[in-house]
């Protein structure tokens, strides 16, 4: 059976671009269809149920998240195609979507293309869409109940960001230490986890160490400093984030 694929871009050229690629690396497998903005890629989705749809962020009609919010069962693989848009980005890394930025690289085309085929039957989509709308104000998910989607080699946990209690630098890795859970080893360093947890209450306390304080119980200013987390844990504080560690604290 064939694949069907839905390609959503209100630019021509790049749009017509994009399904010759699909073409070329898909031959007589897929079947797609094409869409020039949200009301119309709405309408698409309708009327054949794709498989695989491929998202443009900025239409003249509105966005691709309009989209995503006005349609009510995601059931299909997301790829996001985008010029630079950090904001978005980062959204699709704490949400662990699929993206390709403009213009679009055939190998790295390809290669999305081959996971997203791979996954139809067997991984949805819809919470990993769930978080990115949260993310972009665009759901009715409480603060409380935002999650982050971390993928690891076994797969993807969708975690509340409220469960997580601090994460630790290992190497090109980050060990994730949740409330009453083992801890995740994910193969993004620190820094990463930082941009995107930065408007989450976490702060930077230690080149290692990214702490939820909303769960710091104790800061005791001893040994140069150390966080008591609310499970027992210490966290250090170094020498050179003590007074912003400080500051934040007492604010």
């Amino acid at each position: 059976m064939k694949t069907k694929i839905l390609v959503v871009d209100n630019e021509d050229p790049i749009r017509k671009s994009l399904v010759k690629l699909i073409q070329h690396f898909s031959g007589d497998d897929v079947i797609i269809y094409e869409a020039t903005g949200v009301q119309d890629g709405i309408q698409k989705i309708e009327d054949h149920k794709p498989e695989i749809l491929f998202l443009d962020i900025e239409m003249g009609d509105g966005s691709g998240f309009d989209l995503l919010t006005a349609i009510e069962q995601h059931h299909f693989q997301l790829i996001f195609t985008t010029a630079h848009n950090q904001y978005a980005i980062q959204a699709f890394e704490f949400s662990a979507l699929n993206y390709l930025m403009k213009p679009i690289s055939p190998l790295a085309l390809q290669k999305t293309l081959s996971k997203a085929v791979e996954n139809i039957k067997h991984k949805s989509m819809s919470e990993n869409i769930e978080i990115l709308l949260a993310q972009m104000g665009k759901s009715n998910v409480k603060n409380g109940d935002q999650k982050i989607a971390l993928k690891d080699a076994n797969g993807t946990y969708f975690i509340k960001i409220k469960d997580i209690i601090y994460c630790q630098a290992d190497g090109p890795y980050t060990k994730f230490y949740l409330v009453n859970n083992n801890p995740l080893i994910i193969s993004k360093n620190l820094k990463e986890y930082e941009l995107l947890l930065v408007n989450h209450n976490f702060l930077r306390c230690h080149h290692s160490f990214l702490v939820n304080t909303n769960l710091i119980a104790k800061f005791e200013r001893s040994d140069g400093g150390v966080l008591i987390m609310e499970d027992g844990s210490q966290i250090p504080v170094s020498q050179r984030k003590k007074d912003q560690v400080v500051e934040y604290l007492e604010r």
